[in-house]
């Protein structure tokens, strides 16, 4: 390099906050008690549904087991290069949740029970 050439520094930019908001009627959130996940090559599905009562699949037969009608209250799609962060902010809050309040029991999971 010259005396006559400056380095040219290299130049950051500054990082973006996000600010997330909801609108008034978002605000509030619907309730949902199953996810269903899927996928196309370029992005992935949550829908997010709430459970309604069995019904019988075929009530002339009862062997035929039953449905589980489940009404979807929210459908979200996620690019393909973003399922890792969700799942990384998912891991983070449950572990952040369990230390606070300790460590989530599914339904039916008894905490006593002795292996």
């Amino acid at each position: 390099m010259s005396q006559f050439e400056e380095e040219e520094e290299p130049t950051e930019e500054p990082l973006a906050e996000f600010q997330f908001y909801a609108t008034p009627d978002a605000e509030v959130g619907v309730y949902a008690n199953i996810l269903s996940v899927w996928h196309t090559a370029y992005e992935f599905t949550l829908d997010f549904a709430a459970t309604q009562p069995p019904q019988p699949a075929d009530p002339e037969n009862p062997d035929a087991g039953g449905v589980v009608p489940s009404r979807i209250v929210s459908r979200v799609k996620i690019p393909v290069t973003v399922v890792f962060d969700v799942i990384r902010a998912l891991n983070e809050n449950m572990t952040q949740y369990e230390e606070q309040f300790g460590e989530i029991q599914r339904p039916g999971e008894d905490e006593e029970a002795s292996p």
